[in-house]
């Protein structure tokens, strides 16, 4: 596929991302690069004796899990992405180690402004029992296609 502009997506485009399985160096890494290093991420034993049962996988190594850039919408939008501006998240079950997960963007919203359009897609995490774990709108600024 070729670069897309703001005039090329339409509502309900969907796109959907190479799964990943999470493993210890996924839990590890991200305790390392952001000093979250609560021992629900990375002791069995403590996560054994918690409502989980587990270890839990950080919310924000989640949530970069549906960042565009880690997306199959990357290549698609290299030159023409102006801005990430807004994101919520909700998670709605937690995910333990071993764990795979499968990202999702639906395009629900496209509002055109001056210089570039605002474009806001929901954003899922679902296991690989298809149970959504993280759910969320991520909003960027795209530019218009360049005239001739």
């Amino acid at each position: 596929m070729s670069e897309r502009y703001f005039e090329d997506f339409t509502v309900g485009d969907r796109f959907k991302s190479p799964s990943r399985t999470l493993t210890d160096a996924h839990f590890m890494f991200f305790a390392g690069m952001t000093g979250d290093n609560h021992p629900i991420h990375y002791d069995e034993e403590y996560g054994k004796k918690t409502r989980f049962g587990h270890r839990l996988a950080h919310g924000l190594l989640l949530s970069s899990l549906t960042a565009v850039g880690a997306s199959t919408l990357a290549p698609l939008l290299e030159h023409s992405i102006v801005a990430f501006v807004e994101q919520t998240t909700r998670f709605r079950a937690p995910v333990f180690l071993g764990d795979t997960i499968y990202p999702e963007h639906e395009v629900v919203g496209l509002e055109r402004k001056r210089s570039s359009g605002l474009l806001t897609l929901r954003v899922a995490l679902r296991n690989q029992r298809g149970e959504i774990v993280l759910e969320g709108e991520h909003r960027y600024l795209i530019a218009y296609r360049p005239t001739a």
